[in-house]
């Protein structure tokens, strides 16, 4: 807080406390009597409680929780409660007022938004495991009350423009932070102009050299722009008068960030953007014309002017997630430039301008509040999974924030809203999780389509489900939505948890039989001897049958308790030390399934090596490190002609994890032996099939396979059972390539 300087005069900053005092009032519209003296009494315990405090510019702090309730009422369009909650949203956090004070004076629904509100830190920290548990506190409170939000934008808004007085680190990370959450989210809850501003703010402190030329560029291209317009709008202006349309014209230039977001994104310089501005036409009508006027409209602008087909969007049938209704085209005008053209009616336009959030309670169409109540209940899913660690949730969050939308159908002709990348598997999680649980593939528009297929909008989808099918890790891969992701995970913790505990209760049996005491102990000696990442961990390779428990004899056992010896700890001490040059030595072992000194490394794809094959690393100029096989087909090449560039690795004894690894077999085509093969992937333990082909050729048959196995061991085991059938002669494993 700033020191009080000697030359300021009081009475002349009590006037202006006033007169911005008077200003939000008249801000505040349809407030009753009752409405402004509650006001009124939160403008007084405010002013009195920041009494001593200046902000770091020099002026009062009040003017800061005045300015915050004037956009809360002039640009979100909030009512009275929220205007003296966000009068009062500091007191709490940074004056001597306490909430039992703020509930006593204002009521328990003003304690709970000043209680959100003071959960939500002013600026986050640099931790970013602490400033994503922050902004999940935030975004919790969306589930209680939406205001709290709202005011919380209000707030960092008037933070943004006055940001020149802070220190310029700080400007900076305030900055980044408003552009990373705070305007996406603005974004989402329908608040166009906030948003805007709130980008455009971020853009002038994060990258101020590009700001200052695009917005010289603005200055000087504006006298040619009004001509232009004028000339535009004119023909339009004439017919939509002559036909008797209460309408107003509006010219928006697009802001400052999103012009610089095209010239980035499209590679153009700033003269070939051509939607540096958009005509917005907004004509009062009641809602049940809203849309037939509007189509008229369009057509009145398309008489005079060519539109482009292919950049149409019709907002009015289909409202956007966060509220937004209008209906947008791109014309042709005569001097060759593109122009847009937006139509709405002042109710739509309303809501574009001051968000659906502070309009949704009202009585509207019930479709678009259970689209902006149906984005709120996927947030409190999200947060109700005990899973979800914050850093996820900021993640899945963010991904449920810049989603541009696709409507889907469902065979029975109701509309559905995804983001767009949006796959079958989306589609199925977001009817029902048992759905999408047991999807086995879906048909598109009557064509049968796999789970990774990405739907587009418009598309009619039917679900396909199966009882045996069950989520898998590479599920992951293919889902968009946060949802999906999220619950599939849940799955394979929950199908991990019951594999384990048949692991535990096999560990159990073993302990009695060499009289050892089921106790933590004893597990935490386990995990270190086979060097396994958590009981859970443990339990679940127990069950899998990857761990020999035969070598608890090997284990000293003194009473029960398992103690390890010195020499496998000096052994596990040694394998453990530290890499300590940073350059790569040829020394080096990678350790796959560890970090490696910052530097990525990943399995070439020439021979996808599985856990427990001979590996070696190579290092390439830009991919990381390539994990080979010895016996890869490409390894002779590399180890001989850029030996200097090979370092060893192997594979730690980390979690099991599904690899994809490619086998061949041949034979004599004897009849079922095709059928026998077959059998053999199926009743084989936890081995999936992928892909299977089989040709013939004058009675010797060739199949190819690719089937997920957890190691070379596993693989082995698979490729001995086939040894065993009549009439094959061979059974290889392949590179992938090959």
């Amino acid at each position: 807080m700033g020191e009080l300087h000697p030359n300021i005069d009081l009475e002349q900053e009590r006037k202006d406390i006033l007169n911005a005092f008077r200003g939000l009032l008249r801000a505040a519209k349809n407030r009753s009597k009752e409405d402004t003296r509650m006001i009124r009494k939160a403008f007084d315990v405010a002013v009195d409680a920041h009494k001593d405090m200046r902000r770091k510019s020099g002026e009062p702090y009040i003017f800061h929780p005045i300015a915050v309730a004037r956009i809360c009422a002039e640009d979100i369009g909030l009512g009275p409660t929220a205007i003296v909650c966000a009068l009062l949203h500091d007191t709490v956090e940074d004056t001597h007022i306490t909430l039992e004070d703020v509930e006593d004076l204002f009521g328990e629904k003003v304690r709970l938004i000043i209680d959100g509100l003071t959960k939500i830190p002013e600026v986050f920290d640099e931790n970013a495991s602490v400033q994503a548990e922050n902004f999940r506190k935030m975004i919790l409170t969306i589930s209680d009350d939406i205001r709290v939000v709202l005011i919380k934008l209000a707030d960092r808004l008037h933070n943004m423009r006055t940001l020149s007085s802070m220190r310029q680190d700080k400007q900076i990370k305030i900055a980044s932070e408003t552009k990373f959450l705070y305007a996406p989210l603005a974004h989402r809850l329908g608040l166009y102009s906030i948003k805007s501003e709130l980008e455009d703010l971020a853009f002038r402190y994060t990258e101020p050299d590009v700001f200052a030329d695009i917005q010289t560029k603005l200055k000087s291209t504006k006298a040619v722009r009004s001509r232009f317009i004028r000339k535009f709008i004119y023909p339009i202006r004439e017919v939509l008068s002559a036909e008797g349309y209460d309408y107003k014209i509006k010219v928006r230039t697009k802001s400052v960030s999103s012009i610089a977001r095209k010239i980035k994104t499209k590679g153009v310089p700033f003269d070939e953007v051509y939607d540096i501005f958009a005509v917005r036409i907004i004509v009062s009508t009641p809602q049940e014309r809203e849309k037939s006027d509007c189509w008229r409209i369009y057509s009145i602008v398309t008489d005079f002017y060519q539109p482009s087909p292919d950049r149409l969007r019709d907002w009015i049938s289909t409202p956007r997630a966060n509220g937004y209704e209008s209906l947008h085209t791109t014309v042709m005008s005569p001097t060759g430039k593109w122009v847009e053209v937006q139509i709405r009616s002042s109710r739509m336009d309303v809501i574009a301008e001051k968000g659906f959030a502070a309009h949704y309670r009202y009585k509207e169409s019930k479709t678009k509040e259970s689209k902006f109540d149906r984005w709120i209940s996927e947030i409190r899913d999200l947060m109700e999974s005990p899973d979800v660690s914050a850093m996820d949730f900021i993640n899945e969050f963010k991904l449920n924030l810049f989603s541009e939308e696709i409507y889907i159908f469902t065979p029975k002709g109701d509309l559905r809203v995804l983001p767009t990348g949006s796959t079958i598997l989306d589609f199925a999680y977001d009817i029902h999780t048992d759905i999408g649980g047991s999807c086995i593939g879906g048909k598109v528009n009557n064509r049968l389509v796999p789970l990774s297929y990405q739907l587009q909008s418009g598309d009619q989808v039917e679900i396909i489900t199966s009882s045996k099918q069950k989520p898998n890790e590479e599920w992951l891969r293919f889902v968009a939505t946060a949802r999906a992701k999220q619950k599939i995970k849940s799955s394979l913790k929950e199908e991990r948890k019951v594999i384990a505990s048949d692991g535990k209760e096999i560990l159990e049996r073993k302990f009695k039989q060499h009289n050892i005491r089921f106790v933590g102990d004893n597990i935490t000696v386990l995990e270190k001897y086979y060097k396994i990442p958590g009981a859970m961990e443990l339990y679940f390779q127990i069950a899998k049958g990857k761990i020999d428990l035969t070598k608890l004899r090997e284990i000293d056992n003194k009473a029960g308790i398992l103690h390890l010896n010195k020499k496998s700890a000096v052994r596990k001490s040694r394998k453990a030390g530290n890499v300590i040059s940073q350059a790569i030595q040829k020394s080096d072992t990678i350790i796959i399934g560890e970090d490696f000194k910052d530097i990525d490394y990943k399995m070439a794809n020439c021979c996808n090596p599985i856990p427990g094959d001979d590996v070696f690393g190579f290092i390439t100029i830009s991919e990381g490190i390539k994990v080979h096989r010895y016996s890869c087909p490409n390894a002779e090449h590399l180890m001989s002609k850029m030996a200097y560039r090979c370092i060893k690795a192997r594979w730690k004894g980390a979690e099991l994890k599904e690899n994809i690894a490619s086998i061949m077999v041949q034979g004599i085509d004897l009849l079922g032996i095709v059928n026998r093969i077959t059998e053999i992937i199926s009743n084989q333990h936890n081995v999936n099939m992928k892909s299977i082909s089989f040709e013939t050729q004058d009675g010797i048959f060739e199949g190819n396979m690719k089937v997920m196995v957890y190691d070379t061991e596993h693989l082995n085991q698979l490729m001995r059972k086939f040894e065993q059938v009549e009439g094959v002669q061979r059974v290889v494993r392949k590179s992938s390539e090959e």
